[in-house]
This record gives structure tokens, sequence and C-alpha cells, in this order.
């Protein structure tokens, strides 16, 4: 019997209707067999990191438990943002929709295709600020620091992120 590992996904959208992108996705992510939510950030509105003549970002984060190894949950993932229009041209670019692995327990994954925890995760304030919220305590496995210690260390005023109020 398989032991379900918790895992954060980070989504996000800057496509079309970027808050409904991201409500779509997660109820995706609901159905997914093998796959189980168990909280769901508030949604924020965020700066372009890298390419930065784009539109605003809508992201958050999900913490569930999978059943599902790495690999498998990555192909399920990308499954998702296929169905949803996502085509990748521009690293950083303009996406329908968005969906990282951000952590899969306390595993260390170093592949082509997958890194884990994703190698920007200290560095983004748009993916630690729902991070925080959802499990201030959860701690990165590499560098020891909880997310709200790493978003504590980011640099003031870079990657503004204001959270979304949805009625």
């Amino acid at each position: 019997m398989n032991i379900p590992v918790k895992v954060f996904i980070g989504i996000g959208s800057n496509i079309g209707n970027s808050l409904e992108n991201c409500e779509i996705a997660v109820e995706r992510l609901k159905r997914l067999e093998g796959f189980f939510v168990r909280k769901m950030s508030s949604w924020y509105r965020t700066e372009p990191v890298g390419f930065k003549e784009q539109e605003w970002f809508v992201n958050g984060v999900v913490m569930g438990d999978s059943l599902l190894d790495a690999e498998s949950l990555l192909r399920e993932l990308q499954n998702i943002e296929k169905e949803m229009g996502r085509v990748r041209k521009v690293k950083w670019g303009p996406r329908v929709i968005d969906l990282d692995i951000l952590s899969y327990g306390d595993q260390l994954i170093h592949l082509p295709h997958l890194k884990v925890p994703h190698p920007e995760l200290p560095n983004r304030r748009f993916v630690l600020e729902p991070l925080c919220e959802v499990d201030p305590d959860w701690r990165h496995p590499l560098m020891g620091l909880t997310a709200c210690k790493m978003l504590e260390k980011l640099p003031c005023g870079e990657q503004r992120v204001e959270r979304i109020d949805v009625v």
C-alpha cells in the first residue's frame, strides 16, 4: 500500500481570465486519481519575473497528498496544462496555466525534466507568500529554512505581490 506524500504545487496564469484558469486547474487537481487537495492558498496578483513585458499573473499554492510518484505527478500536471491550452514558447513567458511541483515530501530530485524542491522557490515571492499561508512551518529539505524565513530574506520592494479578495 502506498503512503501519501505531502506535496506543494504552484499554480499560475496570465492569459485570458487568469483567476478562472487557476480555479479550473484546482478543480482538475481535485479530480486527479491518486492526488488529494488538502489546502489551497488565497490567490495573489503578481508582477512577472524574468520576462517583464507581459501581463501580471494570478498565483497560488495547493497543498496535497500524492499517491503518485513525482514523475507520474509531473506527467499528470503537464496533461492538465496541455488540456487547458498551455503552449511553451518563451521561458518565463505568458501562459494559460502553469503547474509546478514545488516540493515532494522531503525528497531531493534532480532529473533533466524535474528538479524538486523547485530550484527557484527560495527566490520567488509569488510562491513563498501563498506557501507561508498554507504551511508556514514547511522546511526546505536542503536549506533547512521555513517558507516564512525564506520570504523574510527576500529583498524588499522586488516582485510585487497583492492578495486578491475573492467574494
